[in-house]
C-alpha cells in the first residue's frame, strides 16, 4: 500500500505505495465520495445482507457523512477513480484488552453515540477491493492507510473487527478452531488474518457476535434464493456461520463471528 497522497489536512505525505496511487479522502469531492460508494458496493455486493444489522441500517452511512476524512480512497491517477477503499471511525475505546465479542456493530454503535467525545482509537471497519483489483497488495496498502491516518490524527491505535476471508469456506467449523490452523509455511490459514498480523497487528479477542442479522424468513429466502420448511442452522451462500432458521416463528438470525485485531499507533 513510494507514493503520496492527501487527507484532510490537504498535505501530502509518503507511503510505500505504487507511484500511480494516491491516497485521498471522500471529504475531497462529491465526486470522489460516489466513486468510493461504488467501489464498496461492488466489492460486497454478494454479502448485501450485512447491511441489515440494526448499526449497519441505522447508523452506517451517516457516519460516513459525518467523518468523510476518515473514509480513504486508493486513487489511480492515471483514471483518477479509485481501485480501493478503506471505512472507518474515531471511538473512545479503553483499549484492546476490553474489546466486546460485538464487534463490528459495537464500533459502528459506539461512534454514533460518542460523535462529540474525544476520540482515542480509531475503529476500522472495512477494506474494500473490487475483484477486477483484487492479488495486487491493494488491501494491505490500505491497512498502511489507515495506520497513518491513526498516527496524523494522534489516537493511541487501530482496532480492527476482523471477517476472515477464507472462513467463508468453512462455516461449520468454530472460529476459536480456525484460528488456530496454519499453512504449510506454519504461517496463519487465512489470508486476510495472515495479512493483518504481516502489517504489525495483533489478535486480541474474538468477536463472536460482531454483525447480528435477524430478519423475518422471507429476508433470509430471498438473499439465499431458497425455501426453508424445517428449522435448524444452514450454511448460506456467502456465510462464515451457519444462519438459525426458525420455520415456526418465521425467524432467522446470522451472527457473523470476526477476529478482533490491535495495532499500536
Amino acid at each position: 500500500m513510494t507514493f503520496s497522497g492527501e487527507l484532510d489536512t490537504g498535505q501530502d505525505f509518503e507511503l510505500s505505495m505504487a507511484a500511480n496511487l494516491v491516497i485521498r479522502s471522500r471529504a475531497d469531492s462529491p465526486e470522489l465520495k460516489k466513486a468510493a460508494s461504488s467501489i464498496e458496493h461492488a466489492a460486497w455486493s454478494d454479502l448485501g445482507f450485512l447491511n441489515y444489522t440494526r448499526s449497519h441500517y441505522e447508523h452506517y452511512a451517516d457516519l460516513l457523512d459525518a467523518y468523510p476524512e476518515y473514509q480513504l480512497c486508493l486513487v489511480d491517477e492515471d483514471t483518477g477513480y479509485p481501485v480501493a477503499v478503506a471505512n472507518s471511525v474515531p471511538i473512545v475505546c479503553s483499549g484492546p484488552a476490553d474489546l466486546p465479542p460485538e464487534g463490528w456493530d459495537w464500533v459502528v454503535e459506539t461512534a454514533a453515540r460518542s460523535k462529540d467525545a474525544r476520540a482515542n482509537m480509531l475503529g476500522a471497519l472495512a477494506v474494500s477491493v473490487p475483484a477486477v483489483h483484487r492479488s495486487k497488495g491493494y488491501a494491505r496498502m490500505m491497512i498502511r492507510a489507515l495506520l497513518e491516518l491513526a498516527e496524523r490524527k494522534k489516537l493511541d491505535g487501530v482496532v480492527v473487527p476482523v471477517r476472515p476471508s477464507a472462513k467463508v469456506k468453512h462455516p461449520w467449523v468454530p472460529l476459536s478452531e480456525y484460528i488456530t490452523w496454519t499453512d504449510p509455511d506454519g504461517r496463519m490459514y487465512d489470508p486476510w488474518l495472515r495479512s493483518h498480523l504481516a502489517s504489525g497487528g495483533k489478535i486480541v479477542g474474538l468477536a463472536e457476535r460482531s454483525m447480528v442479522v435477524h430478519e423475518p424468513l422471507p429476508f433470509w429466502e430471498n438473499w439465499s434464493k431458497q425455501r426453508f420448511e424445517t428449522s435448524g442452522n444452514y450454511a448460506l451462500e456467502g456465510t462464515i456461520a451457519p444462519v438459525r432458521i426458525d420455520v415456526d416463528r418465521q425467524i432467522g438470525t446470522y451472527e457473523e463471528p470476526n477476529v478482533w485485531v490491535a495495532y499500536a499507533a
